[in-house]
């Protein structure tokens, strides 16, 4: 693993840059910065009928307009595909994975019953043994096939969150998941570990809602070879003044709204930074080379943070911009960046 820290901000292009995930771009600058690291700028693009160039473009422009840089990528994950089923084939082939046949409304039933019954919901293991035949006949009749990682029996995983300490959850809680779906694409955490590991990523600096996957990535990461797992810091959440998660209910939550209605970049990077990070001395006006400097992982809470507007106006100058709606359109989105096509 390098000894200068490699970071990675990894959006899904299925829409403009929300508050949160530039909050999650800041932290991981500002982290990659202040210990002289690497910021990998990953597009996580398999989701096809999701995913949108215009996206793409709209959440570089949005990023530079804060002031965060990359120093590799964008790296697109459907350019990588051909990576992800080679490794689905080997851990299909050592056993830790296997090929099932169950439609999703199977699932649906059987997690139906299991809720009446009072059971715990979740993959049965319904086709987690099947021998060669029963494969060849479910194939024979037309089944989709997707393929299931072998979750661990027994034991617990447990690993150090840099935020919130020991996080552990009893493997016997955790079915086993779909990898690969049945029209041949990854899922979300098969594609993850795949590229945690191949471009030596030391630390996922990612949102708290992400929290219960990050068992589900390591069980992967390992399985997929003997690279050392990342570590991970898990970001408190970012809520509106009624302490629900912030939405477009509260008003605008896209940069490119807050950057059309005059706020400056300058003071959205000092806001964003303050969202969940505290300085000992409580300091809140900072410039960008200050809050680089003072800026460490042990000092992120653990409470979710409250987006406040009239804070963000203060900091802005005192003089409260017109917030603009979002644009549903967009054809009059921020200029095209041509490095992110």
């Amino acid at each position: 693993m390098p000894d200068a820290p490699r970071v990675r901000f990894a959006p899904a292009p299925t829409g403009v840059l929300h508050v949160g995930s530039a909050h999650t771009a800041l932290f991981n600058w500002l982290f990659a910065r202040h210990h002289g690291g690497t910021l990998v700028l990953r597009i996580e693009d398999t989701d096809a009928a999701r995913s949108r160039d215009d996206w793409i473009e709209a959440i570089g422009d949005s990023l530079e307009w804060l002031g965060l840089d990359w120093d590799e990528g964008p790296i697109r994950q459907s350019g990588r595909l051909d990576r992800y089923t080679a490794a689905a084939d080997d851990l299909l082939a050592r056993g830790l994975a296997y090929q099932c046949y169950c439609s999703g409304d199977e699932v649906r039933e059987r997690n139906e019953a299991a809720r009446a019954a009072g059971k715990t919901p979740g993959y049965d293991g319904r086709c987690r043994d099947l021998s060669d035949a029963e494969r060849e006949r479910l194939a024979g009749e037309g089944r989709e096939r997707s393929i299931r990682f072998r979750t661990p029996d027994e034991g617990t995983s447990s690993f150090d969150d840099l935020v919130r300490g020991e996080v552990a959850v009893e493997w016997s809680t955790v079915p086993d998941f779909v990898i690969v779906r049945s029209d041949g694409s990854p899922v979300f955490f098969l594609a993850n570990a795949v590229d945690d590991a191949d471009m030596e990523i030391t630390h996922v600096i990612r949102g708290e809602d992400l929290i219960d996957s990050t068992h589900r990535i390591r069980a992967l990461f390992s399985a997929l070879g003997d690279a050392e797992p990342p570590r991970y810091a898990h970001l408190p959440l970012i809520l509106g003044e009624d302490r629900a998660k912030l939405s477009k209910r509260h008003g605008a939550v896209a940069l490119e709204d807050f950057r059309a209605s005059g706020f400056l970049p300058e003071a959205m990077f000092n806001y964003l930074a303050l969202l969940g990070w505290t300085t000992e001395d409580d300091a809140e006006v900072m410039d960008r080379d200050e809050i680089v400097s003072r800026f460490d992982l042990d000092a992120v809470t653990h409470a979710a943070a409250v987006f406040d507007l009239k804070k963000l106006e203060w900091m802005n100058g005192g003089v409260p911009p017109r917030v603009a709606s979002r644009r549903t359109d967009h054809t009059d989105a921020p200029g095209s960046r041509g490095a992110l096509r």
